[in-house]
């Protein structure tokens, strides 16, 4: 789950770490307002869940309520990377005597914690990971054990150089450990972390919450943008299906990540275009099949379904019975191929059999079958 940086600044301000004055305006009136509270010269930033925004020229200093309108006026309604711009974050400019760079990320390999830090922050950031990676300091350390002062001091003292700096980046790193640390944070970035001053000052925010452990996180879910998620995926988290779309146009329903995996490998190995990942899960609960059949059809570009079933602790005629409820409610008129194998699985496919339907046996025939009836349609 990724946070808007004005949500993330308002998470650092919480542990405090220093942010600079800032208010969030979803109309060029609010914009305007916002500065006039601030009273000098501010950044009009677009607020959208990607990266360049800067270059995209999503950023702009404005020194007038005039030039406030016609920054907000430009940027509002802007397309950056496919994502359209509907808030803005109106915040005070900063004399940025240096910048800086810090940020903690999960390493999945060591699983460890890493702190990444330079004195060589800024937009081109990670142009200067690919070209100069040496001067991007990596310390690895355990959240259970923390960050201790013997693995960073002398890295402190060669980013940021003076006593004072030394001390407040130390503060600010610490604070961040913290933040991490009890939001169940993936992720953590401030860039630039920059010297206003001075001082140290956090000007910009990432961060990224792990998705799994939402369920901890009541106060922070509230911030969820669901610009994030492609259509149907929230809806799929809510009634309990794993579910991820993709960009083709065979609509999957699959019990198992293993075998829902595999199944859109073979949809690829024969030609077609898997338009989702859709696990149903282990359950036998047929309001699945109900709520996955809703979701697929919610998206234009399925022309048809293949529903791949291999029954262990799921049964196959709870499936079948959660797809006939599906029917009933819900006009399908797109191919739809079924197979289902394991537990129960004879008198599941009797269920659907006696509706019509035809029931495959092995996934290569299913998968043929399904983009065979689509190509005939």
């Amino acid at each position: 789950m990724k946070l808007q940086e004005y949500q993330a600044k308002e998470l650092f301000a919480e542990v405090g770490i220093p942010t600079a004055t800032q208010y969030v305006a979803e109309s060029v009136d609010e914009a305007v307002a916002a500065a006039q509270k601030i009273g000098k010269q501010v950044v009009v930033k677009a607020q959208v869940l990607v990266g360049g925004r800067g270059k995209a020229g999503g950023v702009k200093l404005a020194s007038s309520p005039e030039e406030v309108r016609e920054k907000a006026t430009a940027i509002l309604g802007m397309d950056i990377k496919g994502l359209t711009v509907e808030k803005l974050l109106i915040t005070e400019a900063a004399e940025i005597e240096h910048e800086y760079y810090a940020g903690l990320i999960v390493d999945r390999t060591s699983k460890k914690v890493v702190l990444m830090i330079t004195r060589e922050g800024g937009v081109d950031i990670e142009e200067l990971a690919e070209t100069d990676p040496e001067k991007i300091h990596k310390i690895p350390f355990s959240l259970e054990d923390g960050l201790s002062d013997a693995l960073v001091a002398d890295v402190y003292k060669d980013v940021f150089q003076d006593e004072v700096l030394v001390k407040e980046g130390k503060d600010i790193v610490n604070k961040l450990v913290e933040l991490f640390r009890k939001s169940d944070s993936s992720l953590l970035e401030i860039n630039p972390l920059a010297r206003v001053n001075g001082h140290l000052m956090a000007l910009d925010a990432k961060m990224v919450i792990d998705d799994n452990a939402q369920y901890r996180q009541p106060e922070i879910v509230k911030y969820k943008n669901l610009e994030e998620y492609a259509k149907g995926e929230e809806d799929a988290r809510e009634n309990g299906l794993s579910f991820v779309s993709m960009d083709g146009n065979i609509g999957c329903i699959v019990n198992g990540a293993g075998l829902a995996m595999a199944t859109m490998d073979i949809i690829k190995y024969y030609g077609g275009e898997p338009a989702n990942f859709l696990d149903v899960g282990g359950s036998s609960n047929p309001d699945k099949v109900v709520n996955a059949i809703r979701i697929i059809l919610d998206n234009p570009k399925v022309d048809a379904i293949l529903l791949n079933i291999f029954g262990g602790i799921t049964r196959c005629d709870d499936i079948a019975r959660g797809l006939l409820v599906a029917l009933e409610r819900y006009t399908v008129s797109v191919p739809l191929v079924v197979r289902l194998v394991g537990t129960n699985q004879t008198e599941g496919r009797a269920l659907l059999e006696e509706q019509g339907m035809k029931v495959e046996s092995t996934l290569d025939d299913a998968v043929q079958a399904v983009i065979r009836e689509r190509e005939n349609r």
